[in-house]
């Protein structure tokens, strides 16, 4: 995550965020980048405000120091449309210390959207939060996600945020094991939505695959399976064999 914020710089491999290469850019390239491509929320609440401004102060700032020429007013008028689109517009004139924690993550997530960023990135946003406001937070990313069209990653080893994202990209022992994609299905006749998941496996360029843990564990699936090739799939099975 630190390396798509660009607060670090990484020195091999491939590094790409909204068609910038992280690998190419200097100082000075870097620090537009942060300020101008990505936003960035923290676990830790008290990271994400500055506890002498008020809420709207908080939102206005990334916007003075990326050196937009809009005057005063143009920026305390996007502050105030992010707090109203984040649902904490009686949050304006109120500090940190004067607000809840999801509150504060959700004036956290205006600050972070203040530059109109292609991208959001967050750390763990509901760590401190309970189920409740929780919700409320990933209710106000699913809004900048759908309002603004910012893609929103969010990392987190919650399962239960599964359910709140389309797109859950699990990581085993530093690789990419499954992909699991939602989408919404209406019932022509009933009008009920419902949400349709499927999840992949990741191959790699050995043909090695990662089987989800709940997959083998149910299916008592250790050491080594049985394969058996299909006409359209491979069939993957529990090792029944006698092994001497």
């Amino acid at each position: 995550m630190n390396i798509l914020a660009g607060l670090d710089t990484p020195t091999a491999g491939a590094a790409r965020v909204a068609g910038r290469d992280l690998l190419a850019m200097a100082a000075k390239d870097r620090l537009a980048y942060r300020r101008e491509v990505v936003g960035f929320v923290w676990q830790q609440t008290s990271r994400n405000l500055l506890p002498y401004l008020t809420a709207a102060q908080n939102i206005a700032l990334p916007m003075q120091l990326s050196g937009r020429r809009s005057g005063r007013r143009a920026k305390a008028e996007r502050a105030l449309e992010l707090l109203e689109l984040l649902d904490v517009a009686d949050c304006r004139d109120r500090r940190p210390r004067e607000m809840s924690g999801g509150q504060q993550q959700r004036v956290a997530i205006g600050v972070a959207l203040a530059n109109a960023p292609a991208v959001l990135l967050a750390d763990e946003p509901t760590g401190e939060l309970d189920s409740h406001t929780a919700e409320q937070v990933f209710a106000a990313f699913r809004t900048a996600n759908e309002r603004l069209g910012t893609t929103i990653v969010i990392v987190t080893h919650d399962q239960a945020v599964a359910s709140e994202v389309r797109r859950t990209v699990a990581i085993r022992d530093g690789r990419t094991s499954t992909e699991v994609l939602r989408r919404s299905q209406v019932d022509a006749t009933t009008g009920h939505e419902t949400v349709v998941a499927r999840e992949y496996a990741m191959l790699d360029r050995a043909g090695r695959l990662q089987l989800p843990a709940e997959y083998t564990e149910t299916l008592n699936m250790r050491d080594r399976v049985a394969l058996e090739l299909e006409s359209d799939h491979i069939g993957v099975w529990p090792d029944d064999s006698e092994q001497g």
